[in-house]
């Protein structure tokens, strides 16, 4: 038996040796050009023909985002934007019973700001605030608003969602009702909130608004109406209550705007009411007299929400922006988020001889490169930037032709803790300085450009624009579509009340020019 697995095993050994060796002479004419015949040469390419324009954008849909801004942002290029919200209400108890001869004793207004969970210090109880923009004070006042807000689209046969747009504040403000809260000196604050202090039921809140509203009109909303078709369902309650709306205006050229998530905003009616004392609550022995009892109910901001924003942009650019050279390209990038402006970019240059493809990507796609990177880097103009924290960190370019994000977007599989950093192969952040001011961008589009030359992919237009969050991809659609064919925006770009301005295709600043470069390898 042992014979037998010996003589089997030696032969099984030769078997493999003879195939390896057969496998080494396929594969050695090959093995021979990349380790030892050095026929394979690694280059940089970067004379590729680049477009680059910027237009302002139209007016756009700014319900259903994520996060609302709320406040004023002045930038040193783009003017001051004055960010306003407005909010249906939602009763979160339908057909409440405040029962016997109710009151309401306090109503609260709470609306988180972004903050980090560790505390600055424990003497001040100071949060790090995040997505907060500025530090001067502002006038902030909340109204009811009379303007109802419909959920479909009656053009669009009530099947359609009903959007509403960045330019639509003058229309709301027509229908403002009663002033609620007015803050003539408004400026967030980092502190925590400690509700019922050195108490046993001590409560330590993260820096947000918490504001007390006024007890008579809540009072006439709400508790007046008991038993009524208006408290009867949320429906009947979003046409009788038909929201509020948060006015911001600027007290200086400055001022301060923050990034709401308004889902996580809520109104508290705090009440008390005649009841049987069945729990001995005043610690009296008796469990039927009568005494005053507490309860309360809650209104939340959900539904519609729309941010409506204003910017006042500098003439001197929106006459740029007016005549801009799409064929050539321009020497400068404009960035805006908000109703902002975004930059378009064509790579390869023209088709002259009509075949439906740019005559570079022709010419490039017959070398037969194998592409080991390709990259779009976009230089800052340090000299119109104030740099800094007023720079958004990330830049974000999609498929504007087919309204989505690129291949290397889908296959950036890079782990991030971190929102701010995701997608960080394909959409690098900002390059800064010793100093902190903005260097450079970095897109990789390696992928996509292999695709286009060794696979025929379409060569589609870029939309390129500022991002306050990568991973927010869906578009956000244009009141009226805009030539040439863009009907919509990134929702992280909508979001997003930075700008920046970087050097073009056409800058006469070589070295700061936008270029593809594309590192390839080419055999000989």
């Amino acid at each position: 038996m042992k014979k037998n697995r010996t003589f089997l095993a030696i032969c099984t050994l030769f078997i493999g040796v003879l195939f390896v060796a057969s496998c080494d002479d396929d594969l050695s004419p090959l093995g021979g050009e990349i380790i030892g015949g050095n026929n394979f040469d690694t280059n940089l390419f970067e004379e590729t023909d680049v477009v680059s324009y910027s237009l302002l954008v139209n007016p756009t849909q700014t319900n259903a985002l994520p996060v609302y801004q709320l406040g004023i942002y002045n930038d040193p290029i783009y003017g001051q934007t004055t960010s306003s919200v407005l909010s249906q209400v939602i009763l979160n108890t339908v057909n409440p019973d405040f029962g016997e001869n109710p009151e309401i004793e306090s109503v609260i207004l709470s609306i988180p700001f972004f903050s980090t969970d560790d505390i600055v210090s424990e003497e001040t109880n100071d949060f790090i605030l995040d997505s907060v923009y500025g530090n001067t004070m502002i006038k902030l006042s909340i109204y009811e608003s009379t303007y109802f807000l419909r959920d479909f689209d009656p053009e669009a046969g009530f099947e359609e969602p009903q959007k509403y747009y960045s330019n639509q504040g003058p229309l709301f403000e027509g229908f403002l009702g009663d002033l609620i809260y007015q803050d003539i000196e408004f400026l967030p604050s980092s502190e925590s909130i400690i509700i019922n202090e050195g108490e046993d039921d001590e409560q330590v809140l993260s820096p947000r608004i918490r504001v007390e509203l006024p007890i008579d009109f809540f009072t006439e909303l709400i508790l007046d109406m008991e038993g009524s078709s208006e408290l009867s369902s949320v429906n009947n309650f979003k046409d009788y209550f038909r929201g509020m709306f948060f006015k911001a205006e600027a007290l200086t050229p400055d001022g301060v705007l923050m990034l709401i998530d308004f889902a996580e905003a809520s109104i508290n009616i705090e009440y008390t009411f005649d009841g049987i004392d069945v729990a001995d609550q005043d610690g009296d022995g008796d469990t039927t007299e009568t005494i005053r009892l507490e309860d309360e109910i809650g209104l939340t901001f959900g539904g519609n929400v729309v941010n409506v924003i204003e910017t006042e942009y500098p003439a001197e650019l929106l006459s740029e922006l007016a005549d801009v050279d799409i064929e050539e390209g321009e020497e400068t990038i404009y960035l805006k988020g908000g109703q902002g402006v975004m930059t378009l970019i064509d790579l390869f240059g023209e088709d002259t001889d009509g075949d439906g493809e740019a005559d570079q990507l022709t010419a490039l796609k017959e070398n037969n490169w194998l592409i080991n990177e390709a990259n779009l880097i976009f230089y800052v103009d340090q000299d119109k930037v104030t740099g800094g924290d007023l720079e958004p960190e990330r830049i974000f370019i999609y498929d504007l032709d087919n309204r989505r994000v690129l291949i290397d977007y889908d296959i950036d599989n890079t782990f991030a803790e971190a929102t701010i950093d995701f997608k960080g192969s394909h959409l690098g952040r900002i390059v800064r300085d010793s100093d902190e001011n903005g260097v450079s961008y970095r897109i990789r589009l390696t992928t996509h450009i292999s695709n286009l030359l060794r696979k025929d992919s379409t060569n589609v237009r870029l939309g390129l624009v500022v991002s306050q969050n990568v991973l927010s991809t869906t578009l956000q659609g244009l009141e009226t579509p805009q030539d040439p064919g863009i009907e919509g925006v990134p929702t992280g770009s909508v979001i997003s009340p930075e700008g920046t301005v970087l050097f073009g295709s056409a800058t006469l600043n070589e070295a700061k020019r936008l270029k593809l470069k594309i590192y390839y390898t080419e055999p000989n």
